[in-house]
């Protein structure tokens, strides 16, 4: 038996490739005659960039750019396919993850350092820029990019707005005339791991605002400049941020990007397969075995291991998804897509101990699975 696994980061716990490599040596440790390819996959979030650039053999670019509070730092982006086109991680400049224990505030954190990422991509000559927007600490919808590409924003009086996005509701007008004109001959695709939209209650504001720090009242502001922006952005693009699928990821910028780069908002996790040749990998497999922290009704809104279950079904392969938490009682849609799900908890335990255990309670539930694929193999 050959077996293709294929997990997504497990996530505040372990990377994809980790994850992987824990599903191997549990089956490892099993009595299953088995053979297995590893094959972590992203959907858009945080580490995604990081797969593409090692599966396509692409090459690592560091440089002085600003994190989401203004601060210097140096971050990392790659280049595929003979160097015509980067591949940037929204977390490696305007990620949470770099920002430790500093206080968070959405109302002056913004993306500004990914803009700088893009400008320097530009500069290398790159004819396509693909962003993977997990992991980001703003809500900003994408103003701070596009200011380092070169967009103005205006209050009233037509003064330059300094502090986005808290300014943003001072909104009058956007000056389009110094976006770098490379954009222009430049495919932008966006990497969209949810599938919410910019404003409403299931919007970038609502949704994604109190985990990166923003109270009830910071909400409501951040919910009002993200309409604001949206307003204004209309006659300016002639497009409706507001209306455009996707649009909420990673704070709304992935409607900002759409509005003012034309850029393509894609489902991350089917990009991704494509482009890094997962059907080729499955046509050596037996069984598939996937992953995430939770597998249930949402995971098929298009995330990873739902992106990886389709793929297998297409080619009438069985999957098992494991997860740190599935339902009691998976729905018929679940079953269409996962012969079986397995939580890999041992004993009860609180979720900081939980996600410690995480590798370890990979490996002896896939441990677990591999022997029983031994005992009624091919059933």
């Amino acid at each position: 038996m050959h077996i293709l696994i294929a997990p997504n980061a497990f996530k505040h716990s372990l990377d994809a490739g980790s994850a992987a490599a824990a599903i191997a040596e549990g089956l490892e440790q099993s009595r299953l005659q088995c053979t297995t390819e590893c094959f972590p996959v992203g959907d858009g979030g945080d580490g995604t960039s990081a797969l593409i650039i090692r599966k396509c053999h692409g090459e690592i670019i560091t440089g002085e750019v600003h994190d989401a509070y203004g601060k210097n730092i140096t971050a990392s982006y790659g280049l595929i396919d003979n160097k015509k086109t980067a591949v940037i991680e929204m977390a490696n400049a305007s990620g949470l993850r770099i920002l430790k224990e500093q206080a968070l505030n959405p109302l002056k954190a913004n993306t500004y350092g990914t803009g700088e990422q893009m400008k320097q991509a530009l500069d290398l000559g790159v004819k396509k820029i693909i962003v993977g927007l997990g992991g980001s600490a703003t809500v900003d919808g994408g103003v701070g990019i596009l200011a380092a590409l070169g967009v103005r924003f205006l209050d009233i009086n037509k003064k330059l707005l300094e502090f986005l996005p808290a300014d943003l509701i001072e909104l009058e007008y956007v000056d389009i005339s110094c976006l770098d004109k490379r954009i222009s001959q430049t495919e932008i695709i966006v990497l969209c791991d949810v599938e919410n939209f910019l404003l409403g209650e299931e919007g970038a504001a609502a949704v994604f605002g109190p985990q990166k720090g923003a109270t009830p009242k910071v909400v409501h502001r951040l919910e009002q400049a993200l309409e604001k922006f949206s307003v204004i952005a209309k006659p300016a693009t002639g497009k409706e941020m507001d209306k455009i699928k996707h649009g909420g990821t990673a704070g709304g910028a992935a409607a900002g990007l759409y509005a003012f780069l034309d850029a393509r908002l894609v489902n991350g996790i089917d990009y991704f397969l494509t482009l890094t040749g997962f059907d080729n990998a499955l046509k050596n497999a037996d069984l598939v075995i996937t992953g995430e922290g939770s597998i249930d009704d949402q995971t098929l809104q298009g995330k990873g291991p739902f992106g990886v279950a389709k793929k297998a079904k297409e080619k009438n392969l069985p999957v098992i998804g494991i997860a740190g938490k599935v339902p009691l009682q998976t729905t018929n849609e679940l079953e269409k897509y996962f012969d079986a799900l397995w939580a890999i908890g041992s004993e009860p335990s609180n979720m900081n101990e939980a996600l410690k255990n995480t590798e370890v309670n990979l490996i002896r539930a896939s441990k677990e699975i591999g022997n029983l694929l031994h005992i009624a193999p091919g059933r």
